[in-house]
């Protein structure tokens, strides 16, 4: 009788392209665990603190760093090594007082960036979907598995004619506690950035929306801080300022 259900282990041959570890070195790695990012885009606990932070040198420190409380993910302890961290994620090493906001970099994938203390008390989330519930009240899913529940009281009036999100908005929420900060609408002239495709980790501002049906057919233009264009799929882009970037970025223009 063959095996039921998905896998427990993973190779690191077969391991996605942007963790920065060695595929043959070894043959297995850590399979990150079910949580608010898919396996293809995530960074486990374990491999952020050893091969990327280098916090500890093998397992058994990592592990160890991890089970006593000196990690935090969006202001709450982990201690799952398999615990996956993706987009946006705020990290900190408690005991030495380091913070990191996981960001995409162009032709690596996705890394720790390094940023103030003041800066991590907050984080962006984009919304995926937007949905009515019971009682006429609005529910937003964000892309990080987080749901924020905006009440209505007059539950007659559509929530669309109340609450100014839309899908694909961006939304600047504090952590732990979820409370929405601001609102960066998805729209011409907003500063964004390249979550994935072969522009990931590029940014600039939103110069044109063409909207087309059929699954990747949308394309958004932006233009980099160099002047130069460049186009994505309009899944790929995430607004992070109006006016300038919320959060601190890594500058990279094509050319770099």
């Amino acid at each position: 009788m063959g095996k039921h259900g998905a896998r427990k282990q993973q190779k690191r041959i077969a391991s996605p392209k942007i963790w920065p570890i060695r595929r043959k070195e070894a043959k297995w790695s850590v399979k990150p665990r079910a949580g608010p990012h898919g396996a293809k885009e995530c960074l486990p606990l374990l491999i952020l603190v050893r091969d990327i932070l280098q916090y500890g040198y093998s397992y058994r420190e990592a592990k160890r760093i991890l089970s006593e409380g000196n990690v935090k993910v969006d202001g709450k302890i982990r201690r799952d090594h398999k615990f996956p961290v993706g987009l946006m994620d705020v990290v900190e090493i408690t005991k030495v007082n380091d913070f990191y906001r996981i960001l995409p970099v162009p032709k690596k994938g996705l890394r720790p960036i390094p940023i103030e203390p003041e800066e991590a008390s907050y984080k962006l989330c984009q919304i995926e979907n937007k949905v009515t519930v019971r009682g006429g009240h609005l529910q937003l899913n964000l892309h990080d598995g987080r749901n924020i529940l905006i009440r209505i009281e007059n539950p007659e009036i559509s929530p669309n004619e109340v609450v100014p999100y839309s899908t694909r908005d961006t939304l600047k929420i504090s952590i732990p506690d979820q409370e929405i900060l601001g609102h960066i609408p998805f729209k011409e002239g907003n500063f964004a950035i390249v979550t994935s495709g072969k522009n990931m980790g590029f940014q600039g501002k939103i110069r044109e929306i063409i909207r087309r049906f059929g699954p990747h057919a949308s394309v958004v233009s932006l233009e980099a801080s160099d002047g130069s264009v460049f186009e994505t799929a309009l899944e790929y882009v995430f607004p992070v300022g109006v006016d300038k970037p919320e959060i601190q970025l890594i500058e990279k223009t094509l050319e770099s």
